[in-house]
């Protein structure tokens, strides 16, 4: 067996911490370095599809999201002025979880800290990578503070702006636009709002998750020619516009849109490293590696699952590099899949597309989803 002794996770979010949870189980006690001081979360809320939900329960915490959590079994769909169009049955993937729904942000990151820190992590706040060196059998890291420190095992956690990433392969592709933005808004929920609905415009794209039980989340996708920049004063404004013609839901939020709003908005950007995610001794995972669009609404869950996958791997396999290989074999092609997919469906979205195919694309990840990882 690799059977490391020492790791080092790069990056806190939702792939670093889940992966010093699943290695702690396995014996492997890491360190974890965040940049951000505060260890912030920013964003609204999470949808939360069937495989996130069960990749949740193998890395132990889905009591605590079924608790804090929204979640129903039915997705609701509308045209644009509120007319219902369809309600579509979201059955449980697995026995014992829900079927599908939300989460807070900033929840599902106090959950996952409050696992990585009893899961014996030593956390390290406001520092990063400075530079990777081997040496014998161990990666000599220095870090952004003057500190040196040697591992077996170094994960890049550290998002789509990876530095773990640029260390390693220093002409890799940058995140790339697609096209879209994506504009969120937390809200109250209305006690009828008991499952996601979906809102059908001619050229946006919105939608409410419950994610609490007194909260939901609205999303709203739209094309932006040239990826403007967006100024968090004025851009409650410029979505208010935006989403002026939709009724339902989403026209009842708008109507209650004010600067005292949590409102935020993001450049749609995706990114797939080609192979190999690691050299030596040194990997990324997570958006390091393969960053998504929401399309699929499956981000997290494939963050969380090659956490699940590495920590197995690396107890199986001889030596700390065959584990970075044969993690690889495993997430390729289902990482593939999910920033494939999800980027297709937002160039029909801009290019006015077929619903019909778009409908065809997620039905085929949702099954390639639903496979064991």
């Amino acid at each position: 067996m690799a059977n490391p002794k020492t790791a080092l996770i790069v990056g806190g979010g939702i792939a670093g911490m889940s992966a010093a949870i699943a290695l702690a189980r396995v014996g492997v006690v890491a360190d974890l370095v965040d940049l951000d001081p505060e260890w912030r979360v920013f964003g609204a809320g999470l949808s939360i599809t069937g495989p996130t939900l069960r990749a949740f329960r193998q890395l132990g915490v889905i009591d605590e999201v079924r608790e804090a959590g929204f979640f129903s079994s039915t997705i609701k769909m509308f045209a644009q002025d509120g007319t219902p169009l369809a309600e579509i049955a979201n059955p449980p993937l697995e026995p014992g979880i829900p079927a599908a729904g939300g989460i807070l942000r900033p929840v599902l990151h106090r959950i996952l800290s409050d696992r990585t820190r009893a899961s014996g992590a030593n956390i390290r706040l406001g520092v990063s990578v400075a530079g990777l060196s081997e040496t014998g059998d161990a990666v000599d890291v220095r870090f952004t503070d003057g500190s040196e420190k040697s591992y077996d095992l170094v994960i890049g956690a550290d998002g789509c702006m990876s530095r773990v990433r640029q260390l390693l392969f220093p002409d890799a592709i940058a995140p790339k636009f697609t096209g879209q933005g994506c504009w969120r808004v937390l809200a109250d929920r209305p006690p009828e709002v008991t499952s996601t609905e979906i809102y059908f415009g001619d050229d946006v794209k919105a939608g409410v998750n419950p994610c609490s039980p007194d909260k939901l989340y609205m999303f709203v996708t739209s094309a932006m020619p040239g990826n403007p920049r967006i100024d968090p004063v004025n851009g409650i404004h410029q979505l208010a516009e935006l989403i002026a013609p939709f009724g339902g839901t989403v026209g009842k939020i708008r109507e209650g849109l004010s600067e005292h709003s949590n409102f935020n908005y993001r450049p749609l950007e995706a990114m797939l490293l080609p192979r190999p995610w690691s050299v030596s001794k040194v990997g990324v995972i997570g958006d390091a590696a393969h960053a998504t669009t929401p399309h699929l609404a499956s981000g997290a869950g494939i963050a969380v699952e090659d956490a699940l996958v590495l920590a197995e791997e690396m107890i199986a396999a001889n030596t700390v590099e065959e584990g970075w290989r044969r993690f690889e074999e495993r997430r390729w092609e289902r990482c593939r899949m999910v920033i494939e997919t999800s980027v297709r469906i937002g160039d029909i979205e801009i290019a006015h597309g077929s619903r019909s195919e778009i409908a065809g694309l997620m039905e085929g990840a949702a099954r390639s989803l639903a496979e064991a990882i």
